[in-house]
């Protein structure tokens, strides 16, 4: 027998596993039921165990796996790496070896790509539709440049109004946006002006992360949770937009402090930290999300003014200055096809150098967005921030500016 019908034969063994008994679902495409992350059945795998796969030698196994990842490189069919990641945890834990970061593979494969850097080589390509009539937001991995009508999903979030400021829930789960779901993964706050937002993570991003004080704290399915991993909202970055004399006539001005990555990872041989797990999750399943739940005092405080407080050895992030078209009468950048609609919310990222010195990498666009229909805008990033703080910066965009406009 070839090593391709090995493959082709194994594939369909876990096609023949999975309607035994291991229950995959997966977050493609719009019309299905798109909004829901990867889970594995929590029914033990007997059609698994009775195979002639559970027998295998190690190093055939790690070979076979690594032959399927390196053939299944694009949606919808890298599921398949997912259903093998899914199949027990000595698969598991191959397919976590061999499948590399985005930053090294430019692949989105398991959820916790989506709190990994993004790639070094070139800018992701995401979409995030808004649907007005439940102040909700889709984000979508772009499938066909061509198109924004299908893609994998993502991450979604929903807008909460506050007596004194908004929340932007952020969930792996569309069809279940909550602090209370065991897919929430961190949350967007803005000021009552909405001028000044602070992006919160559900985990620690580092070591020395700083949960904000809490009145109290819930457990999402106690069981599975780990006692040693603090509860909480961890910081991770702090945007502002600054006044616009043109009102909205003119462009916006923000600034993005990065708390969490510091200003040297964009440097040559510079690194930002990488999440490599879901700290709360049950080594029994995968990727079964559970979280920490926790009800905010409401009385965080923002920072008054600039955010140069902060910048010490941190990245900021600001936007990149448009310039004026004669011909069109408008503010222009360019955005290499990506943006075809003009609008204030349009935005390019791109490093904002220390000490005033500007190298080749404070060119370099981080992060892009902007209109391209009704509800539908584009998202690119790349290294060094990640899928859900690209989303979170876009996120403030839309959120309406009182003291700037």
């Amino acid at each position: 027998m070839s090593f391709k019908s090995i493959i082709q034969d194994m594939k369909g063994e876990l096609g023949s596993i999975s309607r035994k008994g291991f229950d995959v679902k997966f977050g493609y495409g719009m019309r299905s039921r798109s909004h829901r992350v990867v889970q594995d059945s929590l029914v033990p795998v007997d059609a698994f165990k009775q195979s002639c796969w559970a027998n295998m030698p190690s190093e055939l196994l790690r070979d076979v796996l690594m032959r399927i990842e390196a053939s299944e490189s694009t949606w919808p069919l890298r599921k398949s790496v997912v259903a093998c990641a899914g199949v027990c945890r000595n698969w598991r834990e191959n397919m976590k070896e061999i499948v590399k970061t985005p930053n090294i593979s430019g692949k989105l494969t398991f959820p916790i790509s989506l709190k990994q850097p993004g790639s070094r080589d070139s800018l992701l390509q995401c979409y995030i539709k808004r649907n007005r009539s439940n102040q909700t937001y889709y984000l979508y991995l772009g499938l066909n440049q061509a198109s924004n009508d299908d893609g994998k999903f993502l991450l979604a979030a929903r807008k909460c109004r506050r007596a004194t400021c908004t929340d932007y829930i952020i969930s792996l789960n569309g069809d279940d946006v909550s602090k209370g779901s065991s897919t929430y993964i961190g949350k967007l706050r803005s000021n009552f002006l909405g001028t000044k937002f602070t992006i919160y993570d559900a985990q620690p991003p580092n070591a020395g992360a700083k949960v904000t004080k809490s009145l109290s704290t819930l457990l999402i399915n106690v069981k599975q949770v780990s006692p040693r991993v603090p509860a909480g909202n961890y910081p991770v970055a702090h945007i502002s937009y600054e006044l616009n004399v043109l009102g909205s006539r003119g462009p916006r001005r923000m600034l993005c402090v990065m708390d969490a990555i510091p200003a040297s990872s964009i440097e040559p041989g510079g690194v930002a930290p990488t999440q490599t797990e879901f700290l709360h999750s049950n080594l029994d399943t995968f990727p079964s999300l559970p979280f920490f739940r926790s009800k905010s005092t409401r009385t965080e405080s923002f920072q008054s003014g600039s955010l140069s407080g902060q910048k010490d050895g941190m990245l900021v992030l600001r936007n990149k200055a448009p310039r004026w078209h004669e011909q069109l009468q408008c503010w222009c950048l360019n955005f290499n096809g990506r943006v075809t609609v003009a609008s204030v919310k349009n935005f390019q990222l791109v490093a904002s150098p220390e000490n005033e010195v500007a190298g080749q990498e404070h060119e370099n666009v981080i992060l892009q967005f902007g209109k391209v229909g009704k509800d539908v805008f584009t998202m690119d990033y790349q290294y060094p921030i990640s899928a859900f703080q690209a989303f979170a910066i876009c996120l403030s965009s839309f959120d309406t500016k009182i003291a700037c406009e």
